[in-house]
């Protein structure tokens, strides 16, 4: 009997499903902390995404009236721009930009004179360069391959370093505030939402439900810290003012109710097919672990600026 076009998708995905796997335990064998990362996200193809019309990676800003992945992925992205005081005309710095979503956003609606783009992960480099052609605003972004933590740019480049939802990748993190520090122009601004645990006395270790696995990858001891830690690395690294927001209860558990619906949502499951949709339903089963590792973690926008000249 030849193969109904039903079962060659199974088969694609079984194959799919065993890629993404290996690929997966490799990057956990990764000791390179920045090559880890990078492997970790090449496992995420761009139409896997819990998105419908988007290539957002995050949790989202849940504000009155988001009620998709894609509209509050946007709010949030909208927060941060507004946070750092972007204008137009500003040279802008986008560290961890993922598939490069927030970046288009930006250059519409801001209108800077050019955002660059440093991202570890050469797929979803190539991705958003293709997104910025297909865009034809190839002449504001520039995206390319680099680290957050030894940045190949030159000293006093930029009005903005923005890194959403990233930051707790960088190793260490506080790396990443120096070199952000001295990319910036006098007067610059930092602007980053990022994830912490809310008390000091949180184990990292603690972190159990399978949708937060990458709690034990992308932190380590050195990143894990909460807020009033956080303000004393930004001030040990020469920024003023830093402010702290937390967002979280507009982040997490808005973002948990809505990835439920989407698992059990038929269309969804049609498009990423029975393989990785068996995948999630069984990685998203405890949802009483899921809640209580939520209550140890903070969302927070972070803001600081680098001293006039």
């Amino acid at each position: 009997m030849a193969p109904t076009r039903s079962m060659r998708s199974d088969l694609k995905g079984v194959l799919r499903a065993f890629r993404m796997g290996a690929t997966w335990q490799l990057a956990q064998r990764t000791k390179d902390p920045e090559r880890r990362m990078a492997r970790i996200y090449s496992t995420i193809p761009s139409d896997y995404l819990f998105a419908d019309h988007s290539t957002y990676l995050n949790y989202g800003y849940w504000d009155a009236g988001c009620t998709s992945l894609d509209d509050a992925s946007q709010a949030l992205a909208e927060l941060l721009a507004e946070a750092s005081e972007m204008a137009a005309g500003d040279d802008v710095l986008d560290v961890g930009f993922g598939f490069g979503e927030q970046d288009v956003l930006w250059a519409r609606k801001w209108q800077p004179r050019r955002i660059v783009g440093l991202n570890v992960t050469p797929g979803q480099v190539a991705i958003a360069q293709r997104r910025a052609r297909e865009e034809q605003l190839t002449d504001v972004l520039d995206f390319r391959e680099g680290s957050a933590t030894a940045m190949p740019l030159p000293d006093a480049s930029f009005d903005r370093v923005l890194a959403l939802e990233c930051a707790f990748h960088f190793h260490p993190r506080t790396a990443f505030f120096q070199e952000a520090y001295r990319v910036l122009k006098p007067g610059g601004v930092l602007a980053v939402a990022d994830i912490m645990p809310r008390s000091a006395g949180t184990e990292r270790t603690a972190i159990q439900a399978p949708p937060l696995v990458w709690v034990a990858l992308s932190f380590d001891d050195a990143n894990w810290y909460p807020q009033d830690v956080y303000v004393d690395k930004l001030l040990a690294a020469g920024f003023t003012d830093p402010t702290t927001r937390s967002i979280r209860e507009e982040t997490f558990d808005p973002w948990r109710r809505h990835i439920l619906a989407k698992i059990a949502d038929p269309a969804f499951r049609r498009r990423v097919g029975p393989v990785y949709h068996r995948v999630l339903t069984r990685r998203w089963s405890d949802q009483e672990q899921l809640k209580k590792d939520f209550e140890t973690l903070d969302y927070v926008v972070v803001v600081a600026r680098k001293p006039a000249a």
